[in-house]
Parts: structure tokens; C-alpha cells; sequence
């Protein structure tokens, strides 16, 4: 990879899952962080993969595809998720809820934990807010391949760095995003939220390990994840292949 002594390019948030079939790199990133769309762009560049998978429902595909289509480099819209699209010329999908699949194993899940009440109210507030969102982009990626209209469905994410920073500020101000981040769910999520967020974060993994799984059976993939799923899906990849 050219751009292997950037900074913002690092072993800490760019993994390879070598055990099994097909190529497997993970991409961890900060949403809307431009450290974060400069590494996608690069590493799908430098892998050329058959399959972009995506932390993104697959209805929402379509939008990013739009927002892909851009002039700019890195795109206005989609953050690093367009700029992995515009990057490379493969197939792409979405790894992450809701489908069928996911929707069987939280219930599974539910059922064999029995959290309590509280957290599964949360859980299934998330839920439903996530399918909303979801159709959401759906509905936007339908007015995106109709007109000439871009709906952007987001706020972007403000950073104090932006993509015209020297790359050594831009990995910096991205570390320290990631510490603050941690540090905030630390200090403000009760007890209940806490539990709901590892119960959706676990079976969210658990979900998107089985779609890389099966992706990778048909060549290699570069899958783009939150920085917080990282870790725990590389894991989860690497006792799959073992």
C-alpha cells in the first residue's frame, strides 16, 4: 500500500483476517471523520476487492451509491462510506440491520437471555429506530435514482480536523475523538443503557460475522465498521476460521 507510513493508515484500525476463504480486511473508522474516509479510500484502492461490505443496512445501499456518484473527492454526502464506493469499482453490500436474519437471532437472543425489562424495552426502541432509519435511506436512495436530488439523511458528524489538515492532525484528532467517545458512554449511560448497548452491539457482531463469513466464500472483501466493532469482529472472524 503507497500510503502504508500515513498516519492515518495503521495496524490500530485497519486489520487482516488471514484463516479462511477469500481476502478479509476490516477498516475500523469514526463517522464522518476525515482520517477515516482518507483510510478507506486508500485501503480499498490498494486491495481492489470483489465485495465493499458496509456497516450500513442493505436497503440504504442505494444512497450511498448516489452519494458516491460525486465530482468531489472525497463525496460531500455519506461520509466514509461513499468515499469507500468512489474508491472502488466492486460490488457492494450491507452488512448490518435490519434484515430477516438479524431480526431471527435478536430474538433468539432475547429469548435465551430474558434481559431485563428495562433493557428490553431499550433494545427494542433501538430496534425499531434503526428499521426507520433504514427506510429512511431507502426512500431517499429511491428520490436519488429518480432525480437529480441528493437527500442527505444525517447530520454530519462535526470534527475539529477536517480533510485539508496535515495527516499527522487528522490521525490525532480522530484518536482523541475515539477516547472522548468512550469516555462520554462511560460517564453519562446507566446501568440499563449500558446493558442494551453491549446486548445490540453483540448481536449486531454475532450478525455481521455470519454476512462476512459468507461473503468472503466468493472472493475478497474490504468491510467498513465502526471503530467500537472492530476488535470484537476480527475476534469472532478469527475462531470462525479456526
Amino acid at each position: 500500500m503507497n500510503s502504508i507510513a500515513d498516519p492515518r493508515i495503521t495496524g490500530e484500525h485497519v486489520r487482516r483476517v488471514s484463516a479462511g476463504p477469500g481476502e478479509l480486511t476490516l477498516v475500523g473508522v469514526v463517522h464522518d471523520h476525515p482520517a477515516s474516509a482518507y483510510r478507506v479510500a486508500r485501503v480499498v484502492e490498494a486491495r481492489d476487492p470483489d465485495v465493499i461490505a458496509l456497516e450500513l443496512p442493505s436497503i440504504a445501499v442505494p444512497l450511498f451509491e448516489a452519494y458516491a456518484r460525486s465530482d468531489r473527492d472525497p463525496p460531500v454526502f455519506g461520509g466514509e462510506m461513499s468515499a469507500a464506493i468512489q474508491a472502488g469499482d466492486a460490488e457492494v453490500v450491507g452488512i448490518d440491520r435490519p434484515t430477516p436474519a438479524y431480526t431471527r437471532l435478536l430474538a433468539t437472543r432475547l429469548l435465551r437471555n430474558r434481559p431485563p425489562a428495562t433493557t428490553l424495552r431499550k433494545v427494542l426502541s433501538n430496534t425499531v429506530g434503526a428499521i426507520k432509519h433504514a427506510l429512511v435511506c431507502q426512500f431517499a436512495g429511491v428520490i436519488a435514482s429518480r432525480t437529480d436530488v441528493r437527500l442527505e439523511v444525517d447530520s454530519p458528524v462535526p470534527h475539529d480536523a477536517n480533510r485539508r489538515d496535515a495527516p499527522a492532525d487528522q490521525a490525532r484528532d480522530e484518536r482523541d475523538q475515539i477516547r472522548r467517545s468512550t469516555g462520554f458512554m462511560q460517564a453519562f449511560q446507566n446501568a440499563s443503557e449500558t446493558q442494551a448497548s453491549r446486548f445490540e452491539d453483540e448481536t449486531r457482531e454475532a450478525h455481521m460475522t455470519e454476512r462476512l463469513t459468507s461473503l468472503r466464500e466468493g472472493g475478497s472483501v474490504v468491510a467498513v465498521v465502526g471503530i467500537s466493532h472492530l476488535d470484537p469482529l476480527v475476534e469472532r472472524l478469527d475462531a470462525t476460521s479456526g
